[in-house]
């Protein structure tokens, strides 16, 4: 956790002051490590900064925020400086978001729908019509932090790996009903936050649990079906069990990097740009790999012998729309019983563009 207090920050600004002042009036040549040498008991503070990511290290997701740490700790040399404690197996993934919000770590790499109950506005990025870039550009993104400071005590930086949606994978043969939408009546559905009101709405028999013991799940039988996104289930090995995968994608990953408020004012102004312009930089970087790897994923599953199972375009735009709805419906309910600001119309047209 980041130990910088008031008083330290004070010394050190005015040993800086000092240092600049002396710097003006001695000849030219003298760096600012000489001079700190010169004057005892001075030193650069550098901003330390605890972090810790919802899924395994071998997840593309998370190699991403591993790559995205890195990159801000090479350009913040001297000036801040992250230390990644772990995943899942410091600190159990589904406790990460209170964990940040309490300040045991200062930074999460974690969905919005881990802590969405908290956070109802996490459903527009689920439900969202616009990319994150879009989002940060029309204002929606601004919002986000804003709900995310009032309400969870804690920044929220950037949509990592946005633009990658979800399917639902099945041991067996999809059912199609009358209408066409698939019928998953009897089917074992493993849930998950993020879409466990849209389960709801398809009358699915659901079993919560993290990613991690899903495989598990799938070599005993507890559960036959489950939610991934686009790409990944090779990497967890869930290919091995699940064997048909429903189309169209439907949802988008709600990826985020939330950072403890206190922790967040904590930091020296150097520092919150230069961390805030990285998260934003990898919005745009992380959207473009990811669309390469859920093309490239799909042809690889079905050599694989995965079959992608399609509903006639009626029936998938009536799944899509029963999708979105169940996601703000949510939404609006969590909202509406919190009371207060609620912003559930701007939210909507600036991610959805209703």
């Amino acid at each position: 956790m980041i130990a910088r207090k008031d008083k330290t920050q004070k010394k050190t600004a005015q040993k800086r002051t000092v240092l600049k002042r002396i710097g003006k009036t001695l000849a030219g040549g003298i760096t600012a490590g000489v001079l700190a040498v010169m004057l005892p008991g001075a030193s650069w503070a550098v901003d330390k900064v605890s972090a810790v990511h919802a899924f395994p290290p071998f997840l593309v997701y998370t190699k991403t925020f591993l790559a995205m740490v890195e990159d801000i700790n090479k350009r913040g040399e001297g000036i801040v400086e992250i230390t990644v404690r772990g995943g899942p197996e410091a600190i159990a993934m589904f406790e990460q978001p209170n964990a940040v919000r309490d300040g045991v770590v200062d930074m999460v790499h974690t969905p919005g729908s881990f802590y969405g109950a908290s956070v109802p506005e996490i459903d527009a990025m689920v439900a969202a019509r616009v990319t994150p870039m879009e989002a940060r550009a029309n204002g929606g993104a601004d919002l986000m932090d804003k709900a995310h400071q009032e309400r969870f005590n804690v920044r929220h930086l950037g949509w990592i790996d946005g633009g990658v949606k979800f399917h639902i994978y099945n041991v067996q043969p999809f059912t199609m009903g009358d209408d066409g939408i698939v019928d998953l009546t009897g089917v074992k559905l493993r849930d998950n936050p993020i879409y466990h009101a849209f389960f709801e709405a398809l009358n699915a028999t659901t079993a919560s649990m993290p990613s991690t013991e899903v495989y598990a799940a799938l070599e005993k039988g507890v559960v036959d079906a489950s939610a991934w996104t686009s790409i990944g289930i090779m990497d967890l090995k869930w290919d091995k069990f699940l064997k048909y995968r429903l189309e169209p994608a439907f949802y988008n990953t709600d990826i985020g990097v939330i950072f403890n408020k206190d922790s967040w004012d904590g930091l020296s102004a150097e520092s919150q740009k230069l961390i805030q312009e990285v998260v934003v930089e990898w919005e745009q970087k992380s959207f473009d790999d990811r669309q390469v790897d859920v093309a490239a994923d799909a042809e690889e599953l079905q050599k694989r012998g995965i079959e992608l199972v399609s509903m006639s375009e009626e029936a998938a735009e009536k799944y899509l729309k029963l999708a979105d709805d169940a996601s703000w419906a949510r939404m609006k309910e969590r909202l509406d019983k919190m009371g207060g600001d609620n912003s559930y119309d701007e939210l909507r047209k600036l991610y959805y563009g209703e």
